[in-house]
């Protein structure tokens, strides 16, 4: 179990006084799959680097299955640090060392063998499909390939907590789509507790169970994923889920309709657009409020707000229509206002 309790962070800059985390307390379960997100400036890379004490915070307290990290000695702090790896949109890989170099490193600095070393690194590889590229340099390898190094690497000292720090902002969607598989299989197979700091709403949600909204440095909404982003209460929530408009006027006047959201996560686009079939199939007839999505090798991702008649069946059989569907995820949304 992590939890963040009470954790404030300030700065004193050239420019001022900068109070970067405010207050943030936040329970991960062992084994769960964690989403951090908000806008930039929201304080996620300050709180990620606090969890693992590269920053230490000016008050509260970070603790891992009970022991308060805020309290240990320099030492005791690099011993722990094994436990809790990280990966980072960057890669940090060592350009002159190839694969199975980079992820002997940390392997070579807990003190191991050469052989020892080689023998789990290549292992690794295997697990993250890449043992054909061991004797490969970072520049030889796409970006995907790259940021599998890097989950290699950081998985080489057997680590009980995996950080991300936006780790797939800089992948294309099919390829962030495929990183996050290999997160969600390492999670399920190594039972490692893996925690997601992102500004991508599409990634929270198709991996992780629950989720904490920062904005301004404090936490302002968390919970389940499927709550959270199907009611949301704070401004921050409501941005994130509607990220080009705001819809609180329209969920309150048009008193006769209901909202779903539709998210696609790669879903494959046909000729036969999925809402004019529902419309066929189903006679349910959607007004589509706002659509934000992009075709990307055959395959849509991005989101769609859908009105439809208030009605309790005609909502539940759209919902399950969609979703239905491979790779798209549907759920109404009722925002409090």
């Amino acid at each position: 179990m992590i939890e963040i309790k009470n954790v404030s962070k300030q700065f004193n800059t050239a420019d001022g006084f900068i109070e970067a985390l405010k207050n943030v307390s936040i329970s991960i379960p062992n084994g769960d799959i964690f989403g951090i997100i908000g806008m930039s400036g929201a304080g996620k890379s300050t709180l990620v680097r606090c969890i693992n004490m590269l920053e230490r915070p000016t008050e509260g307290a970070i603790e891992i299955d009970g022991v308060n990290l805020c309290e240990l000695s320099e030492s005791n702090l690099r011993n722990i640090r094994r436990d809790i790896t990280m990966i980072f949109q960057g890669f940090n890989l060592l350009m002159q060392r190839n694969c199975l170099g980079n992820v002997c490193f940390p392997l070579e600095l807990a003190g191991k063998s050469k052989s020892e070393a080689k023998k789990r690194a290549l292992e690794l590889l295997d697990i993250v499909g890449l043992g054909d590229k061991a004797k490969a340099y970072p520049a030889q390898l796409s970006g995907g390939q790259q940021q599998r190094v890097a989950i290699a690497r950081a998985l080489a000292t057997n680590p009980k907590v995996l950080l991300c720090d936006e780790a797939t902002s800089a992948l294309d969607p099919t390829t962030t789509n495929s990183i996050l598989e290999l997160i969600r299989s390492i999670n399920e197979k190594l039972g490692i507790t893996v925690v997601i700091i992102t500004h991508q709403m599409s990634v929270v949600e198709s991996i992780c169970k629950h989720v904490a909204i920062l904005d301004k440095g404090e936490v302002v909404e968390q919970g389940e994923v499927t709550e959270v982003f199907s009611h949301p209460k704070s401004e921050a929530a409501r941005h994130l889920v509607f990220p080009e408009g705001n819809f609180d006027s329209l969920l309150v006047n048009e008193s006769e309709q209901r909202f779903i959201r539709v998210i696609f996560n790669g879903a494959r686009a046909t000729g036969s657009p999925l809402i004019a079939k529902m419309a066929v199939e189903k006679g349910i007839e959607a007004n589509i409020a706002y659509a934000s999505t992009k075709s990307i090798g055959g395959k849509a991702y991005g989101s769609m707000l859908l009105g439809v008649t208030d009605d309790n069946t005609i909502v539940n059989t759209a919902i399950r229509y969609l979703t239905n569907t491979p790779d798209v995820l549907a759920e109404e949304v009722r925002v409090n206002v």
